[in-house]
């Protein structure tokens, strides 16, 4: 299933969802142009090619003319672009290192949001820059949204299989797409920030299907450093505060036979205490997925409430939970059974939902 731009595209963007483009005649501005607005986890040790591996981040801009190209370094992956507010369509990086984002604009000043869409851990991806009209530039971006989250999570916040029908289906990185997932959306429902720091088959100490004891690699070792799996950058958080921090763990931990419910437990606290520690007066709210049934699911909504006990002994009232309803096949289900489309609307409308009321939005 693909997505893209319907009358918006016919009228004023031209798609490249998959080829190369030629090289624009234009202008390039470079990934350092003050225009130009970032959110997520980005390593900007070279700032001509700033680097980032999680879901989710965005690149917006301003600009002036009747086009407007990203340049990316090659095998980066997916993205969703959206220009003047326009439906989102899916552009791709693989043999290519140019995309036209738009192009046959009226001319004037437009506004672009670039969000990437994979799981770029082992592609690495690079923003190389933008191509503009020749004698056009960069212009002011629309102000970012003050209300700023932060989701912390799986497959699941990552869009696995979002854009498969068939729950048999393997993982493709053409089916996935964090765009659409409940975090992408409800961020777009509470016209809020989102930084993304989320894997598919990553647990809070156990990833899928790991041992009794746990991964030596988890979520919580890789909490504080910018690029999954790379631990030569940490992350700086004072670049980054939430309001709310949403944690959607648990799945992988429970997913098959062994999981350790004390360890769980013990887990869950040390990512407590890491969030807590960077951010002292932030809401914390623990999620449980909607993927788990049964003895996983009691298993990890214990170990939840029991973090959410222990918070609150440590005089912490800023923590909370919310459950999503185990999902039943009523709404479909995306690849190897993971939460389809439609019930990652649903996800993001409870959860929309909630926070409205829990954080005065």
């Amino acid at each position: 299933m693909k997505y893209t731009s319907t009358l918006w595209a016919s009228l004023l963007v031209c798609l490249s969802l998959h080829g190369q483009t030629k090289e624009p005649t234009g202008t390039l501005i470079q990934p350092t142009d003050k225009n130009i607005q970032y959110i997520g986890r980005i390593e900007e040790s070279r700032p001509e090619r700033p680097m980032f591996t999680y879901p989710g981040v965005q690149i917006r801009c301003g600009f002036t003319g009747t086009s407007l190209s990203m340049m990316a370094k090659p095998q980066s992956g997916y993205f969703m672009a959206e220009i003047d507010g326009g439906e989102a369509f899916k552009v791709s990086f693989f043999d290519n290192t140019i995309v036209t984002l738009a192009s046959n604009l009226p001319n004037g000043t437009h506004q672009a949001i670039v969000t990437y869409i994979s799981e770029g851990y082992e592609r690495l991806p690079e923003f190389r820059g933008f191509f503009v009209d020749k004698g056009a530039s960069l212009a002011p971006a629309t102000p970012l949204p003050s209300r700023k989250i932060e989701f912390i999570g799986n497959s699941i916040t990552c869009g696995y299989g979002i854009e498969a029908n068939d729950p048999t289906a393997p993982y493709l990185e053409e089916t996935a797409n964090y765009y659409y997932t409940y975090a992408a959306r409800t961020a777009r429902n509470l016209n809020a920030q989102a930084v993304v720091v989320a894997r598919s088959g990553i647990g809070v100490y156990r990833n899928y299907n790991g041992p009794q004891t746990g991964d030596a690699v988890n979520m919580n070792t890789e909490y504080p450093h910018t690029l999954l799996y790379n631990n030569t950058y940490k992350w700086d958080f004072s670049r980054y505060t939430p309001d709310v921090v949403c944690v959607n763990l648990g799945t992988n931990d429970t997913s098959t036979q062994g999981a350790d419910s004390t360890l769980l437990l013990n887990a869950f606290k040390q990512l407590y205490h890491q969030i807590r520690t960077h951010y002292p007066h932030t809401r914390i709210v623990l999620l449980s997925g909607s993927m788990m049934t049964g003895k996983a699911l009691q298993t990890a909504r214990q170990a939840l409430d029991a973090t959410l006990a222990y918070a609150h002994q440590q005089d912490d009232s800023n923590i909370y939970r919310f459950d999503f309803p185990p999902h039943d096949g009523t709404l479909g289900y995306g690849a190897s059974y993971h939460p389809s489309m439609r019930q990652h609307e649903k996800m993001a409308n409870e959860l929309t939902t909630y926070l409205k009321e829990l954080m005065g939005w």
